[in-house]
């Protein structure tokens, strides 16, 4: 079984920073991707930003020149660096972690989701 816990949300004025973290940590083989969502009320969830094992990335257009998406491979954990913040951003971020999981007799394909974050920007 493998778990998310996220960290790093809050509340922030617009033109301001955050990082959030994501660490995974359980009976994991191997991650292939990482990534985050949000959602925001009466929306869709939507992706973020996703960065494979190898270090490639791939973020939103909304966000791209603001977020930056990285991991730490040894803590199985991603990172997302969130600046200059608009009211537009808030919502609630979810990390999502794709891989493979290793039971005592075998190997299964696992995708996991966080508990969420709260993001406010608002002044």
């Amino acid at each position: 079984q493998v778990q998310l816990v996220e960290s790093g949300g809050g509340l922030v004025q617009p033109g301001g920073s955050l990082r959030l973290s994501c660490a995974a940590s359980g009976s994991i083989f191997s991650i292939n991707a990482m990534g985050w969502y949000r959602q925001a009320p009466g929306k869709q969830r939507e992706l973020v930003a996703v960065i494979t094992n190898s270090g490639i990335t791939n973020t939103a257009g909304s966000v791209k020149g603001r977020f930056t998406i990285s991991r730490d491979n040894a803590k199985n954990t991603v990172y997302l660096q969130m600046n200059s913040l608009k009211p537009e951003d808030t919502a609630v971020y979810y990390c999502n972690v794709d891989g493979v999981a290793k039971s005592y007799v075998s190997y299964s394909r696992f995708n996991s989701w966080g508990q969420g974050t709260q993001v406010t920007v608002s002044s």
